[in-house]
């Protein structure tokens, strides 16, 4: 828990800055500390049955007697009903009254004439609400100290106006926040007293810490525990109140419809769920689509269920299982870096030099829409060459880009595998639309023109859009020509997925031998179909 930590480092640590916030964060830290001690015996008591490894080695952790030994002598300053709470004032008023009395004679003191003063607020409060007819009431924020608030319900003001005693005025629907001259003196005589308690507060605790301290190393055991324990009830909770699934550990990426587990929590409705699979045999997938069809959504999906995997978590589909990966690399976003005075461009180009250098064949690489910084030609040969570097390894590589040009990758290598976000097209009142379905689906996208069809969605002059489409048409005309497989290619790309797949279901299938026969006849079949589209194609480009 960070909380914890972070009042460890306060405890042991010595603090620099105005002495009235030092005083009051070290007063807040030791209240925390106290609380999370007396939470020891009924976090002992639920461990106390768990027999899984993990949980009673943490078990015997709060074990050690040293932790009733540190919460006895902070009992012997700290008042025994006093615990962290949530309220600026209810947190005010712990603070305050902290350390036991009897303590501190000067410390007793300053409480009493805090403690006066309070009262006198109410009593103001109460009186020009008496004064004025009015339902008044004392409220208090950290910002504004002691303020007045008045709902309008049912109340008719004298003159329509509030009495002009009344200053800082402020109104949220039918509630008014204001003050008076006599209650912001008051308040400052408030805080005067408060610094003295607090000052005063932090002399004793001072004290009681070079105690505490000798025993600082056990609070440390105490807060790996906590925080452990906080971290798998959190995994718990999620698996139980979503729909995940106990992930798989094996030589295959395969998820069946996973979704994003962020936007599962944000979102009121569900979010579209999609497969996905990476194998030896398919380990460099290229993904295109048009912008906004949810390419950067799904990358940044998969990494994340592969990192909830990894940590011990169950993943949000119906299936999941992961090879463990030694290292997760991203290339995501575009920003200048000032600091460095780096470009668009070089940034990515430092990050992917990063990704090249480091790289493993147990990695997985995520890169989404490499050299957008530069010239389209340019930015095709670098993510060419970048692609074919990586392809030499057996790292499990998602890239998304919308340089179509390197989907023919895919006719070079066996072990690419394009793959697209479909979108539908719609007609209304003679306007073509365009609906994304965020679906993943093979091949590559066959969508042109849609930054223009995303432009268009925008406050653009009409005018613009239709040169740019007709400039992007000449453009087209000119770059793109269509490319085919000859068939000793297409033929040996079956191959190598057939024998990958054969070796993939030796190494993890767990299948009955009926159902494995079932299996294998299917491999067969997508084999032969494979075969017979590649002779169809083929001799119809021969013809042509």
């Amino acid at each position: 828990m960070p909380e914890m930590q972070l009042a460890l480092e306060y405890v042991s640590l010595p603090t620099l800055g105005p002495i009235v916030q030092v005083a009051e964060a070290k007063i807040t830290h030791v209240i925390q500390l106290k609380h999370t001690l007396e939470l020891v015996p009924p976090m002992r008591m639920a461990l106390k049955s768990c027999k899984t490894a993990l949980l009673k080695a943490y078990s015997s952790m709060l074990e050690d007697n040293r932790f009733e030994l540190i919460l006895e002598q902070i009992k012997t300053v700290i008042n025994d009903d006093i615990n962290y709470m949530t309220g600026s004032l209810n947190m005010r008023t712990q603070k305050c009254y902290a350390v036991r009395p009897n303590i501190n004679e000067f410390l007793d003191i300053a409480r009493r004439a805090y403690t006066e003063i309070v009262d006198d607020i109410a009593a103001l409060v109460g009186q020009l609400g008496e004064r004025h007819s009015l339902p008044l009431r004392t409220s208090f924020s950290t910002a504004r100290g002691f303020f007045i608030q008045m709902r309008l319900e049912g109340v008719a003001l004298p003159g329509g106006q509030l009495p002009s005693e009344f200053i800082k005025v402020t109104k949220y629907k039918n509630n008014y926040s204001f003050t008076t001259a006599d209650l912001i003196r008051m308040n400052d005589r408030c805080d005067e007293a408060l610094r003295e308690i607090y000052h005063m507060s932090y002399v004793v605790v001072c004290k009681l810490l070079t105690v505490v301290h000798d025993s600082i190393h056990c609070l440390y055991k105490l807060s790996d525990a906590v925080s452990m324990l906080d971290m798998l009830l959190s995994l718990a909770n999620a698996c139980t109140v979503s729909k995940y699934v106990r992930p798989e550990f094996t030589d295959t990426l395969a998820i069946k419809q996973g979704r994003h587990p962020i936007l599962e929590r944000i979102r009121g409705q569900q979010p579209v769920s999609n497969n996905t699979y990476i194998s030896e045999g398919s380990n460099f997938i290229i993904l295109t689509g048009p912008n906004m069809s949810g390419k950067s959504t799904y990358l940044k999906q998969v990494a994340l269920c592969q990192i909830m995997a990894q940590i011990g978590s169950f993943v949000p589909a119906e299936y999941a299982s992961f090879r463990i990966a030694d290292q997760i690399f991203t290339r995501i976003g575009v920003d200048d870096d000032f600091e460095t005075n780096s470009s668009t461009f070089m940034v990515e180009m430092k990050e992917v030099a990063y990704i090249i250098h480091n790289v493993s064949h147990r990695s997985l690489i995520i890169i989404d829409e490499l050299g957008r910084g530069t010239s389209a030609e340019e930015g095709v040969g670098i993510c060419h060459a970048i692609c074919e570097f990586l392809l030499n390894m057996k790292a499990f590589t998602l890239f998304a880009t919308h340089f179509l040009e390197l989907c023919q990758l895919q006719s070079l290598y066996p072990n690419v595998e394009n793959q697209h976000m479909l979108v539908q097209h719609t007609r209304a009142e003679d306007a073509e639309r365009v609906v994304y379905t965020y679906l993943l689906g093979s091949g590559q996208s066959e969508e042109k023109n849609y930054g223009i069809r995303a432009a268009e969605m925008t406050a653009l002059p009409r005018t613009i859009i239709q040169e740019a489409k007709a400039v992007a048409g000449k453009v087209s005309q000119k770059l793109w020509a269509k490319h085919h497989s000859d068939f000793d290619t297409v033929r040996q790309r079956a191959v190598y997925h057939l024998a990958t797949r054969l070796i993939q279901t030796a190494r993890n299938s767990q299948l009955d031998p009926g159902s494995l026969r079932l299996y294998l006849q299917g491999l067969k079949k997508q084999y032969e179909d494979e075969l017979h589209i590649a002779s169809a194609t083929t001799v119809t480009y021969t013809e042509e």
